[in-house]
């Protein structure tokens, strides 16, 4: 059974920003929250990728392409999301969380929950903006019939 390239590049999302902040752990840079920023281009990546298998297969029509690229960003968040709450929990819980950067969003000390809703919702926020960007880039390239 092949899965969806929706699912498939959404995978590929979450391996990304997965490896990427795993990474920065190690190499001791995971304080810094304008590189916590850059994962933004693996949303970049897995959405244009799902464009690109959609134009090849033949698919022009400008709405089933954007659902297309939302659901593919939203997945690769999700799965980021959820990646983010059990390690946050193998690592320690909530204090694991008060040890990430105070600067990158939050003031005080918010728990694992609260810290992965918030991040949940700006995820979303990014997969729409994304989308609508890839959108417009592949618009311009290929005007749909």
């Amino acid at each position: 059974m092949k899965l969806p390239k929706e699912i498939t590049n959404g995978f590929l999302i979450f391996l990304g920003i997965g490896i990427y902040f795993l990474l920065m752990n190690v190499l001791g840079l995971a304080d810094l929250f304008y590189l916590r920023t850059l994962n933004v281009f693996f949303l970049f990546y897995g959405v244009n990728r799902t464009m690109v298998m959609n134009l090849h297969e033949g698919e022009t029509s400008f709405v089933s392409n954007a659902v297309s690229a939302l659901t593919t960003s939203v997945v690769g968040v999700a799965l980021s999301i959820l990646g983010l709450l059990i390690y946050s929990y193998a690592r320690g819980g909530d204090a694991y969380v008060q040890t990430l950067s105070e600067t990158f969003m939050f003031g005080g000390n918010p728990s694992v929950p609260t810290y992965c809703i918030c991040l949940l919702f700006e995820g979303l926020a990014s997969s729409v903006i994304v989308t609508l960007m890839m959108m417009l880039y592949w618009n311009n390239k290929y005007a749909a019939d």
